[in-house]
C-alpha cells in the first residue's frame, strides 16, 4: 500500500468546491478512474493497491457501483458546470483495472459520459496486466469506447520478472498486445529497468522484445526503491542489491537510442511514441497543469488550482459514499512558490520544454550554465525554451534545482 496521504486542509463532507474557484471551460478536463485491486503485490510497488486479503470487507464485484456514486456526487457538486466541459481524456489506472469484468469498466465509462460528457475524439485508456487480457475483453472494451490499452510488460526476461514479483509470462504480453490491436486500440507497453540482478544485456533483450511487438507507444521507467515496500526491506537486509545509478543511466541511453532508431520520438523523459498522434494525452494533461478529477480510493484531483485527495482504503471509501459523504480526505491550494516549482519540474521534462519567460530573473541567469554543461539544447534556448538534451534528461533533477535555487 502507498505511503501516507498529504497533509492539507479538511475537505467538506458534501464535497463542495470553493465558491470563488475560477473554473475555466477552455482548460482541458480529464477523468482518472482508480481500480485498486491486484492479484499479488509486486515487491517494488508503492501504489494504492490491495490484494483480496487486504480488502477488509470491500468487494470487487460491488466496486463499479461504489465508484459511480462518487461520479454522481461530482455531477451534483459541479451542477450546470458539469456539462460545459466534456472529458477530453479518461484513464483507468490501478492496480489492475482489467481484474474487473470489462462490463464493469464499460459501466464506469458510461457513468462518466452521463455526468460530464466525453468529447469527440477523446482518448480513453485502460491499464492492463497481460494475464487478464483476452480478445473478448479487448473487443468489449473497444465497443464501450476505450481507445487505448497500456500493457504492463516490465521485462521480457523471466528472471527479471521474478525479481519484480511479476506473475505474467512474456508470451502473455504478446497475446495482450495482439488482442488490443485486433480490437482497433492504440497499444502502449510499459517497461521497468534496473531490477535486482538485471544486466545491460537483459535490458537490451527486453527492448528488442518490446520493439518486435510494434506498439504505438512505450514507457520506460527506472526502478525506484520506495520506503515500506518488500523490495526496500530486501535491500536493507542485504537480500537484493540496490539499483546502480550508473547502470540505470546506461540503460536509459540504450533505450533512447534503440527507440529512436526504431522511429519512436521521446516526448517526456520516460515516454516515447510513434509521432504526436500516439502520445498519452492524459499524462500530458498532468505534465502541463490541466484539470482532472480523480475517482476512487486514494485518487487525487486538480481543478482550477485546487487539489484534493480521497481516503485510501476501499472500505473507508465505500463507507463515506454509503453515508452520502464525499470521500475526500483533504485538500489544498498551493501557493505561487509551490506552483512555480511544480511547473518547472513537470514542463522541463516534456519535449516542448519550459518557456524561459516563465522563469524569474535568477533562474533565467542559470540557463547559460545549463547550456555550457550540455544539459539544455542551445537552439531551443535561443528560441526561448528549456528543452533537455539526453544528458539533461539523465540529470533532470539537477536542471530543476538550478532553475529553482
Amino acid at each position: 500500500m502507498a505511503g501516507p496521504l498529504p497533509v492539507g486542509d479538511p475537505a467538506p463532507a458534501d464535497g463542495r468546491l470553493p465558491h470563488d474557484l475560477p473554473l475555466d471551460p477552455s482548460t482541458d478536463f480529464g477523468v482518472y478512474l482508480h481500480v485498486p485491486f491486484c492479484r499479488v503485490r509486486c515487491g517494488y510497488c508503492d501504489f494504492n493497491t490491495y490484494t483480496s486479503g487486504e480488502l477488509r470487507g470491500a468487494r470487487q464485484d460491488e466496486y463499479a457501483d461504489v465508484l459511480l456514486q462518487e461520479v454522481g456526487l461530482a455531477r451534483e457538486v459541479l451542477g450546470e458546470a458539469a456539462g460545459s466541459r466534456p472529458a477530453s481524456t479518461v484513464f483507468f489506472g490501478g492496480g489492475t483495472p482489467t481484474l474487473l469484468p470489462a462490463g464493469d469498466l464499460a459501466r464506469m465509462l458510461t457513468g462518466v459520459r452521463d455526468a460530464f460528457g466525453i468529447a469527440p475524439g477523446a482518448e480513453v485508456t485502460v491499464e492492463a496486466n497481460p494475464d487478464t487480457v483476452t480478445q473478448e475483453v479487448a473487443d468489449e472494451l473497444a465497443d464501450a469506447g476505450v481507445t487505448r490499452m497500456s500493457v504492463g510488460m516490465q521485462s521480457a526476461v523471466p528472471r527479471v520478472l521474478a525479481a519484480l514479483d511479476r506473475t505474467h509470462t512474456p508470451s502473455n504480453v504478446r497475446t495482450a498486445v495482439e488482442a488490443g490491436r485486433a480490437a482497433g486500440l492504440d497499444v502502449s507497453v510499459d517497461l521497468i529497468y534496473g531490477a535486482p540482478g538485471e544486466t545491460l544485456d537483459d535490458w537490451r533483450a527486453s527492448l528488442d522484445a518490446a520493439l518486435e511487438l510494434d506498439p504505438d507507444h512505450l514507457s520506460a521507467y527506472a526502478l525506484i526503491v520506495e520506503d515500506g515496500t518488500k523490495l526496500a526491506r530486501q535491500i536493507r537486509r542485504g537480500e537484493a542489491p540496490a539499483p546502480d545509478d550508473d547502470l540505470q543511466a546506461d540503460m536509459y541511453a540504450l533505450a533512447d537510442a534503440a527507440l529512436g532508431d526504431a522511429g519512436y520520438d521521446w516526448y517526456e523523459v520516460s515516454n516515447w511514441s510513434r509521432g504526436e498522434a500516439h502520445r498519452s494525452r492524459h499524462n500530458l494533461a498532468y505534465w502541463t497543469g490541466a484539470d482532472w478529477w480523480g475517482f476512487g480510493p486514494g485518487a487525487h484531483s486538480h481543478v482550477a488550482g485546487l487539489r484534493w485527495w480521497n481516503v485510501k482504503h476501499p472500505a473507508a471509501y465505500a463507507q463515506r459514499l454509503a453515508a452520502q459523504e464525499s470521500p475526500a480526505a483533504g485538500r489544498e491550494r498551493p501557493d505561487e512558490e509551490s506552483r512555480t516549482l511544480e511547473r518547472v519540474l513537470l514542463r522541463s521534462r516534456i519535449r516542448e520544454g519550459l518557456a524561459i519567460d516563465d522563469l524569474d530573473a535568477g533562474a533565467r541567469s542559470a540557463v547559460a550554465g545549463l547550456i555550457a554543461d550540455g544539459l539544455v539544447v542551445p537552439a531551443a534556448a535561443l528560441k526561448g525554451r528549456i528543452v533537455l538534451t539526453l544528458r539533461g534528461r539523465l540529470l533532470a533533477d539537477a536542471v530543476v534545482r538550478a532553475l529553482t535555487a
